[in-house]
């Protein structure tokens, strides 16, 4: 702060070094950040994954689980079920088991009024059944749950997990070693049926009122601890991939995956992680490829903030949970049935039954580059934290240089008069603050405009998905234009470069607070972002300025989804021409949009408000200071003839 504050800073040396030498230190910070973080998948700086949590006494329980007979024949009964039911679940199936089974069975009905069309009205409805805990009074409680999908369903069936989930519950209910409660959940309609019944369990809304109807439950159990979600697509399983990554980027107690590893590991199941298993490399250098790839996998799930399984929706309330997904296909050649996949089912419950208190002695904040390996946040914060330095440095830097140039303007004017003296520069801090405000304001009303725009294109009976596309990209393309009716300011030199250093410190700060949470999503950012924020600066050539303008329309928020978007519809179908990619493209852009507006509305996923509110409005602040328009100095005659 001395640094900053001080009206003698300008004479000191660091002051000095830091004004000769900044884009250098920037360039350092970045390119040293951008090592780090490919740094993280090699070996010395991830290390093996530990049981914090000695509680858990994972594997040290023989396996009883016996009832693969059962499963099988509640997997073909299933089977003949669904075809007595279009798209719906099997409810009276599924409650005649529960009851059978000795456990309380009960049914959830939940109404979604969709969020792009209020008008239209889905149901859905969800069963559970719950095992009373012998040894407790119905205080704490574990989950057991189950995607249900039709066969209409675009998903892979899951008829194998209800039958082992099922099987797995009419073995438990014997067992009087449970002091937790079971949940047994089957859910309609993928994520929504378990949001749904969180909500009705809670009490809570956790998106817009009204959107998400969640109704209530007949029964409840005690505190929800921890969840697993079941997704078998077969009855034969080849290999089985933990999914870990939740809404808005959270991740389980890596307790509870380590937990899911081992209990694999134990029963001889293969268990994989982003479709990788444990690979043991000599070669240094294909060791960390292999690595980082992986890491890479998982970044590029968990800055979208989109959950890959309905476990994601457990976090938020404080429930740790993971989803545990079979697939048939086998990479080491052995397939295992429903007698070692029920054995799995039971070691991990029986595990978190041993439990006395929540999971937290372990890592709720890394990353996997492998099954077997993390990296804690006390190695992956330092990437971003140089990068985000780099903004910060520059500043520093430029608001020395401001305080440097207006010393020496003054005491130029002292020495020939008012001639010189005017041209002083003064920074028109009223004037600042405000644009910098009305940015903030444009982002938020892009956060507020969908909800805006689909009564009205509603009443006016307008296709609502396209109206509210249209009129993001309306504004989006409108804001290009503020830095043209600025006037004076925009031709204040010192204006621009006081709003240039207020854009550089939000931008490092949002970085380092976002990575605090989500941290794929913030280094993804410093990393496209950083260097074309380092770049615009106010200038009086004209080529700098078009070039500046240029790129940092290229790192537009709306413009980076289009080019991500369209890589991935060109890899995706590349048999088809470029104007078939292209206009697939702009359709996948639609529907990204969209579906980023209707988590927001129904999950409360606050990815789109984040990228509005924040990113767009930071975005606006560097546009205007690419978009001054700087007069170049007249040096006077007095000055010439000195």
């Amino acid at each position: 702060m001395g640094l900053l504050t001080d009206p003698r800073s300008g004479q000191g040396k660091l002051t000095k070094l830091l004004i000769r030498f900044y884009k250098k230190f920037c360039v350092l910070l970045y390119v040293g950040g951008i090592f780090w973080f490919c740094a993280l998948a090699s070996p010395s700086l991830n290390a093996n994954t530990y049981f914090s949590e000695n509680a858990l006494l994972p594997g040290l329980v023989k396996s009883m689980f016996q009832e693969d007979k059962a499963a099988m024949r509640y997997y073909e009964e299933l089977v003949d079920e669904t075809d007595k039911y279009d798209n719906s679940i099997p409810y009276p199936w599924l409650l005649a088991k529960f009851s059978q089974i000795g456990l309380d069975a009960y049914t959830h009905n939940f109404t979604l009024k969709s969020p792009l069309n209020p008008k239209e009205k889905y149901v859905g409805k969800n069963v559970y059944g719950i095992l009373r805990a012998p040894r407790a009074s119905s205080t704490e409680a574990l989950v057991l749950s189950v995607p249900y999908r039709p066969p209409s369903s675009i998903y892979p069936p899951t008829l194998p997990s209800i039958a082992i989930a099922l099987a797995f519950a009419k073995f438990a209910v014997r067992g009087k070693y449970w002091a937790k409660d079971i949940i047994f959940l089957v859910t309609d309609h993928e994520q929504l049926g378990v949001q749904a019944w969180l909500e009705a369990y809670y009490g809570v809304t956790c998106g817009n009122e009204g959107t998400l109807i969640h109704g209530d439950l007949k029964g409840r159990a005690g505190a929800i601890q921890a969840a697993i979600n079941l997704e078998l697509h077969s009855t034969k399983i080849g290999n089985i991939d933990i999914k870990i990554e939740s809404l808005n980027g959270q991740l389980p107690n890596l307790d509870l995956v380590n937990l899911a590893s081992k209990i694999c590991a134990k029963e001889g199941v293969y268990y994989t992680f982003k479709g990788k298993g444990i690979k043991y490399i000599r070669n240094m250098y294909k060791e960390w490829k292999y690595y980082f790839k992986n890491m890479l996998s998982m970044i590029s799930t968990q800055s979208t903030g989109i959950p890959n399984g309905n476990h994601g929706l457990f976090l938020r309330f404080g429930i740790q949970a993971l989803t545990l997904e079979g697939f048939e296909q086998s990479k080491n050649g052995a397939r295992v049935g429903f007698l070692t996949i029920g054995r799995v089912i039971e070691g991990i419950f029986r595990s978190m039954n041993n439990l006395l208190e929540r999971f937290h002695q372990s890592f709720f904040f890394y990353l996997l580059p492998s099954p077997d390996r993390y990296i804690s946040i006390g190695l992956y914060m330092p990437a971003i934290c140089l990068i985000a330095a780099a903004l910060i440095i520059k500043a520093c830097a430029k608001w020395c240089q401001l305080h440097e140039t207006n010393q020496k303007e003054t005491q130029q004017s002292e020495a020939v008069g008012t001639i010189v003296g005017n041209t002083v520069p003064n920074i028109n801090y009223l004037g600042v603050i405000i644009l910098s405000v009305t940015m903030h304001l444009t982002g938020a009303f892009l956060t507020a405009l969908p909800e805006l725009v689909i009564p009205l294109a509603s009443n006016f009976e307008v296709n609502v998905s396209h109206t509210v596309v249209l009129c993001l990209l309306g504004v989006i393309l409108s804001t290009l234009f503020i830095p043209f009716v600025l006037g004076r300011l925009r031709r204040c030199s010192a204006s621009m470069d006081f709003l240039c250093i207020i854009s550089l410190l939000e931008l490092g700060t949002a970085l380092i607070c976002l990575a605090m949470n989500n941290f794929s999503l913030g280094i993804i950012c410093g990393i496209l972002s950083v260097p074309f924020a380092l770049l615009i600066r106010p200038t009086t050539c004209k080529y700098y300025s078009a070039i500046q303008k240029l790129f940092w329309l290229i790192v537009h928020p709306a413009t980076i989804l289009f080019i991500v978007v369209l890589v991935n519809t060109k890899l995706m179908f590349k048999q088809e021409d470029a104007k078939e990619v292209l206009f697939r493209a702009v359709d996948a852009t639609e529907q990204s949009i969209l579906y980023s507006i209707t988590d927001s509305m129904i999950y409360g996923n606050w990815l789109y408000t984040v990228v509005t509110s924040i990113f767009i409005s930071n975005w606006l602040c560097f546009w205007c200071v690419a978009c001054s328009s700087i007069p170049k100095p007249v040096v006077s005659s007095e000055k010439k003839n000195d």
